[in-house]
Parts: C-alpha cells; structure tokens; sequence
C-alpha cells in the first residue's frame, strides 16, 4: 500500500513515461479543503478494455513495467480514493494519452497524508528517458506553513542544472524545489 499521496502521484507519472509520452503535466493543488492531482501525458493511451484491466487488482499487463513485478498503482488508489469520498477518473484514447485526476479530502481521518512533494518532483524529473514535465503546484497558507504557487519545466531545469541523472544535478534541482515548495523558509 501507498504510505502518502506523492507516493500515488509518482507511481502515475512514472506509468507516463513508460507509455512513451514526450510530454507529461502534473497538477498538484491542495486547496479549498482537497488534495487534487492531474496527471496527463500523449503517451500510448488505451482502450477501453485496457483501461478497464488497468484497474483490475486482479490483472496485471506483464511486461509493461520493466524492473516491477506487480501493477497495482491505479486499483490501490482508486480504492483509497473511493474509501474517503473523493473523487477519480482515468480518461484514455489509444494512440492519444491518458488523463488521471484523483483527489482527497484534507481533512478525513484516512486520507493519506501528502508526503515529501520536494522528492516527489525531484523522483518524477529522474526518470530515464527523452520527456518533458510540467508540473505546476498551488498550495493554499495554512497555519505555520506559507502558501505557494509555481511552475516548474523539466527542461529548464536540466538546462539549469544539468544532465538530471547525475546526481550533483539532482541535488541543485532538489533544493531549488525546496525553495519553491516552502517559500521564505530558507533565508
């Protein structure tokens, strides 16, 4: 089982990037007592039938995964999801890409806490392969924490930083995402 949120939205961006997309687009916000994603990329897509077997705890496409035994991202989260009244929806056209939007209610007992959104970008932005991700983030203020809003190309970071799979790359992305993520917090 997933332990956070960011952990669910990894596991969707990763699935973008083996479906072969060139581009992908996060959307995390947790604002207006949600926590809403978006994840959309012009990989492969599926049909219906495969849409459907995506989300079967009980089926799996082997081989879809390199490296992973199991793929029971969707099924778990869609379960997660549904189990706290939230919302979700995976739209697919074969040959056209996929669009997943889930969200949580903030404030019930069960739902998953976010988790480490700094990492989680820093993970998505690693993965192998020739993508463009663009994540845009929103955070509404709450107590002790400030609010934040930003967008975030892979591209530009990479041009910024460098070849992102080196880890010195990684690392200045990773703190730039920090002062992005918790604003003021580092002066």
């Amino acid at each position: 089982m997933h332990a956070s949120v960011c952990d669910y939205v990894l596991d969707a961006v990763q699935n973008s990037v083996e479906a072969g997309a060139r581009n992908v687009e996060l959307d995390l916000v947790e604002a207006d007592g949600r926590i809403s994603v978006r994840v959309e990329d012009d990989g492969r897509g599926m049909t219906e039938e495969e849409r459907g077997r995506a989300l079967d705890p009980f089926r799996s496409a082997g081989g879809k995964h390199p490296g992973r035994r199991v793929g029971l991202g969707l099924p778990f989260l869609e379960q997660a999801v549904r189990a706290v009244d939230g919302e979700f929806s995976l739209e697919s056209r074969k040959g056209c890409g996929t669009t997943l939007r889930f969200s949580f209610p903030a404030g019930h007992l069960d739902t998953p806490p976010v988790g480490d959104v700094p990492g989680l970008f820093r993970s998505a932005l690693a993965f192998e392969g020739d993508y463009e991700l663009r994540i845009r983030r929103r955070r509404e203020p709450r107590p002790g924490m400030p609010g934040t809003e930003f967008e975030v190309l892979r591209s530009d970071l990479k041009e910024a930083a460098g070849d992102l799979s080196e880890a010195s790359a990684l690392i200045l992305a990773g703190r730039y995402l920090e002062s992005l993520e918790y604003p003021g917090t580092n002066d």
